[in-house]
């Protein structure tokens, strides 16, 4: 399997070496140059395997000539053997014919884990294999950050550097960072915002000089490894819903447009979904798009779903790759209109593409609790705020009842306490056995003013398990 850049003139890579890379030379990300593609016989041989199984085959052909198979089960198998529900991704029905499929049995009760998780074994088992050593410097809205600690924290050839913007993310999220110790983690809250956080690690991509020689790699999911992860529960939500035989829509949750761009990839390769609904908040460039074709930066705005409290969505660029007929020179202007400018449209047949797979609805914090004190109401599940807005956008934008509609829950309540209580729910959050003594826990950060040169003299000093780089 060979991976491509979406600006077009980055040389083409192997899984191994797209691993390490994260962002394309040429500002681009990488994506397969040729997507699998399997039968629907196939796929409805897959029903009733265990997790781990069924990402084997689905992942299998991104990582081949890479990873051997015998290698590849065995990280998966320790992988989703952490996970503290067997089924790892079980699906909760709301109503008759429709589901949420939890994605918060992961150790750090986020969908992140899914991917993160992963990304520390791979990294591990290749870096160990080509005896090297890299940095990690990642933006956090808010999840990623504790999953890629958690997944990334014994990674022995790993030092990782987690930006995420000070005082906007949920005390819980923050503690499940800040209280993570060892001499390879350095936490970092930047006095900005979330894009101010992800506009320096793409910087730092661009120009590694300060890291002296050391490879930077990148845990947001500009690194194929994550999406690549994402496309199985997919898979894992149809089968248990009587795909490939019968059509399945999902609405997600999304504001770095990762997690919708993962079943995406999964429909063109063979998955039957008829629909996928982008579910967003306040911080609505993806539903400006895809509802008047006009992406269009503006003003951040907190809310109480901090996780997509995002104005620039990277992974957008994967999908308008596609748009343009895998055309990287226009996408490479697209881009660059984009940030001389700060917005664009594109040709009305390209957007009218687009419309025929997906919907979106931005959901304001009222609308939030409303769904969240709603769903408690009919069905006593208690919802996080993310998932409250891929409910109430499922039920706007469902083209048909008669299709099983699948909403990514996409993070545990106990994370978002703000919005529970403002729901009016009035059910005491507990965390889970593991996190029960999180608040009491020690916590360990450093406030950096938003300044990229101050970030990277940061990492360049406490490096290589606190060694001066």
């Amino acid at each position: 399997m060979r991976y491509i850049s979406t600006r077009g003139q980055a040389p083409a890579l192997n899984f191994e070496d797209v691993l390490l890379a994260g962002l394309a030379s040429d500002g681009g990300l990488y994506v397969p140059e040729n997507l699998p593609r399997f039968t629907q016989e196939e796929i409805a041989s897959w029903a009733g395997l265990p997790y781990h199984e069924l990402a084997f085959r689905v992942m299998r052909p991104f990582v081949a000539g890479s990873i051997p198979d015998a290698d590849f089960k065995k990280i998966l198998e320790a992988t989703y053997g952490a996970f503290s529900h067997s089924a790892v991704a079980p699906l909760r029905q709301l109503n008759g014919n429709e589901w949420v499929l939890e994605l918060f049995h992961g150790p750090t009760l986020a969908f992140k884990d899914f991917a993160l998780q992963l990304l520390g074994r791979l990294l591990d088992y290749v870096l160990e294999k080509r005896g090297e050593r890299v940095v990690i410097v990642g933006a956090t809205s808010g999840d990623t950050g504790s999953a890629a600690i958690e997944g990334c924290k014994h990674c022995e050839n790993v030092d990782i550097f987690i930006l995420h913007p000070h005082n906007r993310v949920s005390e819980v999220q923050r503690r499940q960072m800040t209280t993570l110790f060892g001499d390879n983690i350095h936490n970092i809250a930047i006095e900005g915002n979330f894009d101010d956080c992800q506009e320096m690690v793409k910087a730092s991509f661009a120009d590694q000089s300060f890291l002296k020689g050391t490879r930077l790699v990148a845990v947001n999911s500009i690194n194929w490894a994550r999406i690549m992860a994402q496309i199985v529960y997919y898979f894992h939500a149809a089968l248990q819903l009587g795909g490939p035989a019968r059509s399945v829509s999902f609405s997600v949750p999304t504001g770095n447009f990762g997690d919708i761009f993962a079943g995406y990839l999964a429909r063109n390769m063979g998955l039957p979904i008829n629909q996928l609904i982008v579910a967003t908040n306040r911080n609505d460039i993806l539903h400006r798009f895809m509802s008047g074709n006009q992406y269009v930066k503006e003003t951040l705005h907190a809310t109480l779903s901090p996780s997509m409290d995002i104005m620039v969505s990277s992974n957008f660029e994967r999908l308008l790759f596609d748009l343009h007929g895998r055309n990287g020179a226009a996408i490479a202007g697209l881009m660059d209109n984009f940030k001389q400018g700060g917005g664009f449209s594109v040709e009305q047949e390209r957007w009218t593409e687009a419309r025929k797979l997906f919907d979106s609805l931005a959901v304001d914090d009222a609308q939030t609790c409303e769904t969240i004190a709603e769903v408690f109401a009919q069905t006593g599940e208690l919802l996080d705020p993310h998932t409250a807005i891929g409910v109430k956008a499922a039920r706007e934008c469902r083209r048909s009842l008669d299709i099983p509609m699948v909403i990514l829950g996409t993070a545990h309540p106990v994370k978002f306490p703000e919005a529970v209580e403002k729901a009016g729910v009035g059910k005491a959050l507990e965390l889970p056995a593991h996190l029960s003594d999180l608040f009491e826990r020690d916590e360990r950060c450093t406030v950096l003013p938003n300044d990229l040169k101050a970030v990277q003299a940061f990492v360049s000093q406490h490096g290589n398990r606190g060694k001066p780089l």
